[in-house]
């Protein structure tokens, strides 16, 4: 994901240069690394009842009604995301014939699906952080005055927040990408490209930590 936003980025740059013919080799090879993220029909079929799967144990926890309904309306947003983006994907094979226009409007739809999860997420990140915020402070006012605090009672929610807030880090510089694809906003190929390549920085950081542990 971080080579095709990098390709994305520098397409963009070589065509406001005028080498057209390099920026058609980039761009290229972001539509191939696009289309090859997609290529495996058991994660184009699985990954859509994940989030639907996802949305219904959320709303089974003992989350607070708003985290509960932010975190649902963004599983949801994703399933819808990922169903039209299947269908976009199949007319790309070949396996189902769409029209340009029904092709765009399908496109455009997933675009719409997805933004609405990140907002949903961002949000849902935000309710979370003001809720550590709340326990951080009740923590540290248990212990008595003059009494050094333990920071073992506050890890918990230290890493909580730690990682709800480099989510929303990364839901801000995805959120461009959607919101331009479904025509809310109008950012060029060259801004997208580095908020995607930031983005997918962030997430394969997190998943290093979340594997193998801060080092």
């Amino acid at each position: 994901r971080a080579v095709q936003y990098f390709a994305r980025f520098y397409a963009w740059y070589l065509l406001r240069n005028g080498n057209k013919d390099e920026a058609a080799r980039w761009a290229g090879l972001k539509a191939h690394l696009g289309l090859a993220r997609k290529h495996s029909l058991v994660i184009r079929l699985g990954k859509p009842m994940e989030h639907l799967q996802a949305a219904l144990k959320a709303s089974l926890t003992s989350d607070p009604p708003a985290e509960t309904i932010t975190t649902v309306a963004r599983q949801i947003g994703y399933f819808g995301y990922l169903i039209y983006d299947t269908l976009v994907w199949a007319s790309t094979i070949k396996f189902m014939k769409l029209d340009p226009r029904t092709s765009q409007r399908v496109a455009r739809r997933a675009f719409q699906f997805w933004f609405a999860g990140i907002v949903f997420s961002i949000i849902n990140g935000a309710l979370k952080t003001a809720r550590l915020n709340k326990e951080e402070r009740r923590i540290q006012g248990s212990v008595p005055w003059g009494v050094p605090f333990p920071r073992s009672n506050i890890n918990t929610p230290e890493s909580a927040r730690t990682a709800t807030r480099q989510q929303i880090i990364i839901d801000m510089c995805d959120a461009w990408i959607p919101a331009t694809g479904s025509g809310i906003l109008n950012i060029n190929e060259g801004a997208l490209g580095i908020l995607g390549l930031i983005s997918s920085l962030l997430g394969a950081k997190a998943q290093w930590i979340a594997v193998n542990g801060k080092k």
